[in-house]
């Protein structure tokens, strides 16, 4: 599978050490426990945890294999040439401070700690799950910042602070293992949006770029053609009833319940309105999981989402991501396609 090929051999990984199987009678998990403190997770505190640990599979690299961007450069947006129109980008704005995060970026790296706006913020993108979040990372009281296990859960990205190497679940932003087991990082209202988008909205923002152009491939997908794959990989989970699981869908939380609609009802209807949100599609962004070329990628629309605040309609966290994500963490949410 070409994805597949794109992720072991596109990305400059140190090989972890094996794992217990599945196969293997692993009733205290104590074989798992000793082979992650041997690839140096001496810190984590594995007796606490709210997960099995067999439920974890390597996703190859090692930690911080995917390397973290931990002092982000950003340019105007004058002077970025290089990001076409229909780009995808994480477009995030607080205090006046508007940054966009291109997935050509994102893709390679997964996790950037910056400071927008004079918060200490988290932005992370989970190319297996298309998931695109963006975390405060002040908790507690103390600043956290986030690197990347190289493991997965439910195919989805499996983060860790620095300060405790607890380990943390992207999707869901809950600690799932370590002394912060239980605590939850909050999620900030972003978009996934076309760079034109963005540009439209925000004519002076700022656009991260890379740290050194030359580290990675930037604006390739090394998972060309994950798009149309009929299953998830690195996935054993149950599948949703009556929706594709890698259809895309969108899912966010109203008054705590969550909500999920496919995208092509959304594409068909353009807008789909409640008494407490709304939902908007437009033509304009491509895929970054489709062609090897991410701005050549097929064309999957910009979503807004939006709920009403002491009367106003103001924008709420969302995420557009497949469908086997949202049942597997969310097993009881309903599809509405």
């Amino acid at each position: 599978m070409k994805y597949f090929i794109g992720l072991l051999f596109a990305l400059t990984f140190t090989p972890s050490l094996a794992l217990p199987t599945h196969a293997q009678s692993v009733v205290d998990e104590s074989g798992y426990i000793k082979a992650y403190k041997r690839m140096g997770w001496t810190k984590t505190e594995f007796n606490k945890r709210s997960i099995a640990l067999k439920d974890i599979l390597s996703g190859g690299p090692s930690k911080d294999g995917i390397p973290p961007i931990d002092n982000p450069i950003f340019k105007p947006i004058a002077e970025v040439k290089e990001i076409a129109a229909r780009e995808p980008v994480v477009g995030f704005s607080i205090n006046g401070d508007a940054r966009a995060y291109p997935l050509r970026v994102l893709t390679w790296h997964e996790i950037v700690n910056d400071n927008v706006g004079g918060k200490p913020v988290t932005i992370t993108y989970c190319p297996l799950c298309n998931a695109a979040i963006v975390f405060d990372r002040t908790l507690d009281g103390k600043v956290l910042d986030f690197g990347t296990t190289g493991l997965l859960r439910n195919s989805d990205l499996v983060m860790y602070d620095r300060q405790t190497e607890s380990w943390w679940q992207q999707f869901t932003g809950t600690s799932i293992v370590g002394s912060m087991m239980g605590k939850q990082l909050k999620v900030l209202p972003a978009r996934l949006e076309s760079y034109a988008n963005f540009k439209k909205r925000f004519p002076k923002g700022k656009v991260l770029v890379p740290n050194n152009n030359g580290m990675r491939d930037y604006g390739r997908n090394p998972y060309a053609n994950y798009d149309s794959a009929v299953r998830p990989f690195l996935y054993s989970g149950s599948m949703p009833k009556g929706i594709k699981p890698m259809e895309r869908v969108v899912a966010f939380k109203v008054n705590g319940e969550m909500k999920v609609y496919g995208l092509p009802l959304l594409a068909k209807k353009g807008k789909i309105s409640q008494d407490t949100f709304t939902i908007e599609w437009k033509a304009g962004q491509a895929s970054a999981l489709d062609t090897s070329i991410i701005s050549k990628g097929r064309d999957v629309g910009n979503i807004i989402v939006q709920a009403k605040n002491g009367g106003k309609w103001e924008d709420i966290a969302y995420d557009v991501t497949f469908a086997f994500v949202v049942h597997a963490f969310y097993p009881k949410a309903k599809f509405i396609h």
